[in-house]
């Protein structure tokens, strides 16, 4: 996926180019798992969709749900997603660090000479 060792770092431009990809797809990660924690909470705990919104959001931010479950399903349904929102963040996170730590170590161990 990335250039290796032995190879010329990329460009500022491909760089950057590389970074608004991997902002994108961790964007479209946490859009979709907020679209999925929004319908878990409109089908088990029929909330409103702003409501929904509200604890999906809070707790793939990490910050906790605001209403607390009322039934047996909604309190499973908000159990596993607030371990799957954990998984979430680590991966938005390496998907975000991964590029500029590669470049990072791209430029100490870049050989120069060919």
């Amino acid at each position: 996926m990335y250039e290796h060792r032995t190879l010329r770092p990329l460009s500022r431009a491909r760089f950057l180019w590389r970074l608004a990809r991997h902002a994108a797809a961790a964007a479209s990660l946490v859009g979709a798992s907020l679209v999925g924690g929004m319908a878990g909470y409109m089908r088990f705990e029929r909330l409103s969709a702003l409501d929904a919104f509200l604890n999906a959001a809070m707790l793939l931010s990490g910050m906790g749900p605001v209403d607390r479950p009322a039934t047996d399903a909604g309190k499973l349904f908000a159990g596993l997603y607030a371990l799957y929102s954990g998984g979430v963040f680590l991966v938005v996170a390496a998907l975000l660090v991964a590029p500029v730590a590669h470049r990072l170590m791209h430029r100490f161990h870049w050989d120069t000479a060919d």
